[in-house]
């Protein structure tokens, strides 16, 4: 049987839906208790829309929508300043989350919440295990990290914009191939989620090191790199072993269950 499994990055999704609801009603960046029902009301309408659309064009065999854990992920543990400063989720979606799981399960797709685990690797983890078996995936979020997982079995659709960010998408964007994209953002640093690069390295002088070596463990192996660089990369060897942990989505997460138990009725 030929499995299409679509894993949906669900709180990058309802988090975009619930900006672009609630964007009409801020005050002095507050809701009032009447407002804020209806604008949980609107995203989760929004949410069951977006979700259908997704489906009537995906048509997959197996779905899952995937969320993060509530608490604090292994990430935090390692590094304590990892996605500082980020906005955090209003306490009201926050509580609102268990409905809109709900009504998923009412349209017979299931939601995976982990206790200690980023839905990012979560998605990885299963996106890996069923593309080792040949089988295609297709990751809806817009978040980049994904884009490292492209091949010929994964793919990451963009539902807002409506597009596929594909191989050409990455080499327009960052001038490197997927598989370079971890040791890219592992020398320039990943400013969204606060994880530190190499100093004085910026997107431009990672991607032509990485389009010249081919991976980061290349170039910090090179003998003929210029002075300044090497300079650079020796002095913050302890940062970019820490960074590519970071940046690095886990694939080896056990899960509890297999496809059979997520296959779309």
């Amino acid at each position: 049987m030929s499995v299409h499994l679509v894993l949906i990055d669900a709180l990058n999704l309802i988090r975009r839906i619930y900006a672009v609801q609630e964007r009409p009603f801020l005050m002095n960046n507050e809701l009032s208790d009447n407002t804020k029902q209806q604008v949980l009301f609107n995203t989760q309408q929004a949410c069951v829309n977006a979700v259908k659309k997704i489906v009537e064009q995906q048509q997959p065999t197996h779905i899952l929508a995937v969320f993060d854990s509530a608490n604090p992920c292994w990430r935090y543990e390692i590094f304590p300043d990892y996605k500082k400063g980020r906005k955090k989720m209003p306490e009201h979606l926050a509580n609102h989350l268990s409905s809109i799981q709900d009504e998923l399960m009412e349209m017979n797709i299931d939601s995976l919440i982990s206790e200690t685990d980023e839905a990012d690797d979560l998605i990885a983890t299963l996106g890996v295990k069923v593309a080792l078996k040949g089988q295609n995936v297709t990751i809806i979020s817009t978040d980049k990290c994904f884009l490292s997982m492209l091949n010929n079995h994964i793919n990451v659709y963009d539902y807002f914009n409506k597009r596929y960010l594909n191989e050409a998408y990455v080499l327009e964007k960052f001038n490197v191939m997927p598989e370079q994209l971890i040791d890219l953002w592992t020398l320039t640093g990943d400013n969204t989620n606060k994880i530190p690069g190499v100093p004085g390295i910026g997107q431009i002088t990672a991607s032509d090191l990485l389009n010249e070596y081919g991976t980061l463990t290349a170039i910090t192996s090179a003998e003929n790199l210029k002075a300044s660089i090497a300079k650079k990369l020796a002095e913050h060897i302890d940062t970019i072993e820490l960074s590519r942990k970071l940046l690095s989505l886990k694939s080896d997460i056990p899960l509890g269950f297999n496809l059979k138990d997520i296959r779309y009725q």
